[in-house]
């Protein structure tokens, strides 16, 4: 793996670090159906890796409901999945021995998520893993989201690396495409349901777990 040059590996949060996903998806249907909107927990998925008020712009587009207010929507969802993590939140597998390989392998650790910084706090909190990060990146005031690059290009320049020594870190395809397009070399982690799917084929190299990371550095 030398011949790629890696100065730094840039984790996503939801689903990679934090068994999050679920969390998020209950919380949008709980939410969305309060707003008389007809979807499925399945139908949740479509929006996995968005940042949430592009998640609620969505469904808006979809579904149109009275009285749309996208910024007290988002923070309705965020608040349950905030205090949901912090009541349950579990770690993905693999997270302690994959920061532990990266700091072993002298490699910068960098976060950039689409959640907002309630979120990072609830996750860092529960997982008490805050101090292994050299940067934190929210997409939550910028201008676009995932899969736009701009939250990893942030990342990329708060660790002081070129964005081409990054490894990105990726559980779902919008992050992927946001992670390729910043052109860093991309690692994706599907749920296992997703994972026998072809558009995974985007990234650079596709593990089960977190729990195989210290071997593919080593590779």
């Amino acid at each position: 793996m030398s011949q790629l040059n890696l100065s730094a590996v840039i984790f996503d949060m939801d689903g990679v670090l934090i068994d999050s996903e679920p969390s998020w998806q209950a919380a949008e249907y709980h939410v969305f159906r309060q707003l008389g909107l007809p979807i499925s927990l399945t139908d949740t998925q479509q929006t996995t890796g968005l940042r949430i008020d592009q998640v609620v712009a969505f469904w808006y587009q979809r579904h149109p409901w009275a009285d749309y207010d996208n910024q007290a929507t988002s923070e309705a969802i965020v608040q349950r999945v905030a205090e949901e993590i912090l009541r349950n939140g579990q770690a993905m597998p693999g997270v302690a021995a994959a920061l532990e390989a990266c700091q072993r392998s002298g490699l910068k650790i960098g976060l950039a998520t689409s959640s907002p910084q309630q979120l990072i706090d609830a996750v860092m909190q529960k997982l008490a893993i805050a101090d292994k990060f050299d940067a934190i990146e929210s997409a939550e005031s910028l201008a676009l989201g995932k899969p736009h690059p701009e939250v990893y290009l942030n990342c990329a320049k708060a660790l002081g690396v070129p964005p081409q020594e990054c490894l990105a870190i990726e559980d779902s395809f919008n992050g992927l495409i946001a992670a390729r397009a910043a052109n860093m070399h991309t690692v994706v982690i599907p749920a296992p349901h997703e994972a026998s799917q072809a558009r995974w084929a985007a990234a650079h190299q596709q593990l089960k777990s977190l729990n195989e990371l210290a071997d593919y550095l080593m590779r």
